[in-house]
């Protein structure tokens, strides 16, 4: 009974010790704080106090534009696009007059076909109600992260950034061969010829690469008419550079897809300038998203270092829903 007793002390001390140097490090002003953040149901978080009368809303599009489940525990939006919060803001700022303007805030690859035209539809929604809309690149701002930035009156990137990657992605799996090697057989039966098109489990006909192919050819169509609007092009000058290639935030310039050599701050500063404001309200959308997190610390690499590499988990579960191949504005899958 002592020994019990005294090894019950002995965790109890421990884990007083462990809550005490955590408080030590965080100080008790950013515990409360930290609380006080989750007790609040509002996905709206002010970055700039300001006139509330004239705002500038900051959208993060940071990760791959893709609809995946959400989670609902701590660190449930530590990091990664958010879509349906993205969609939900948009729909917000429309109907909201004191919105003056929209600062994306772009670190993508790109994503699906149909989320980066989704965030597009509300984005052209929003500058037709007069909205202005500024993009502002960050490392990587491809495919999908080029075509939500199109619509934008300014956008700007650093040099470094990799932009651009117009095209559309479509890919499966041909393990037929394997099985074969391995004397694994499928037997598939099917209601009509196309019905297991791309199935990883034969090889592609012609009929099948000839239909995927016009699908392809078909959302690039629109992605080229996309930016051809946006940057006042003719779709001849976008299709010149829509080869899928990628370039520096320098070259964008030279060829058109870029407005300004920049950064997040000179965005923001020529934006709050562009709406005639001193002093606007500046705020952002999410508790996870982008450069304004509520957590100062990399939250993804401790999330994948509590839990395993949750990426992993994430990537296993897209994998295992999929129904088949998606078409992607994506520059690196």
């Amino acid at each position: 009974m002592k020994r019990t007793i005294a090894l019950v002390a002995a965790i109890a001390l421990l884990i007083s010790g462990v809550v005490m140097s955590v408080f030590n490090v965080f100080q008790k002003d950013q515990f409360e704080d930290l609380f006080s953040s989750l007790a609040d149901d509002s996905p709206v978080s002010v970055i700039e106090e300001g006139d509330p009368s004239n705002r500038i809303a900051v959208i993060s599009v940071d990760g791959v534009i893709q609809d995946t489940p959400q989670g609902s525990g701590l660190f449930s939006g530590v990091a990664g696009y958010n879509h349906r919060l993205t969609v939900d803001a948009l729909k917000e700022i429309i109907e909201d007059d004191s919105v003056k303007a929209i600062l994306l805030d772009v670190n993508s690859p790109g994503g699906g076909v149909f989320e980066s035209a989704e965030v597009y539809k509300y984005l052209k929604i929003a500058k037709d109600k007069g909205k202005i809309i500024y993009s502002s690149m960050g490392n990587m701002a491809a495919s999908g992260g080029y075509y939500v930035s199109a619509p934008a009156n300014k956008i700007y990137a650093s040099n470094e950034t990799i932009t651009g990657s117009i095209g559309v992605i479509m890919q499966s799996i041909d393990y037929s061969e394997l099985a074969e090697k391995y004397g694994v057989k499928f037997n598939t039966y099917t209601s009509g010829d196309m019905k297991d098109m791309l199935s990883g489990a034969k090889t592609p006909s012609k009929e099948e690469k000839e239909y995927v192919q016009h699908m392809v050819d078909t959302m690039f169509d629109e992605f080229v008419k996309v930016v051809a609007e946006g940057r006042n092009m003719s779709e001849e000058e976008v299709r010149k550079l829509a080869d899928g290639r990628v370039y520096l935030g320098s070259d964008a310039i030279d060829n058109g897809l870029v407005d300004e050599i920049g950064y997040f701050d000179d965005a923001l500063a020529d934006l709050k300038e562009e709406i005639g404001s001193d002093n606007p309200q500046v705020y952002t959308y999410g508790y996870g998203s982008g450069r304004f997190s509520m957590f100062n610390f990399n939250g993804p690499s401790i999330v994948k270092q509590l839990f395993n590499d949750s990426d992993a988990l994430i990537v296993e579960n897209l994998i295992n829903k999929r129904q088949g191949p998606k078409p992607m504005y994506l520059y690196d899958e």
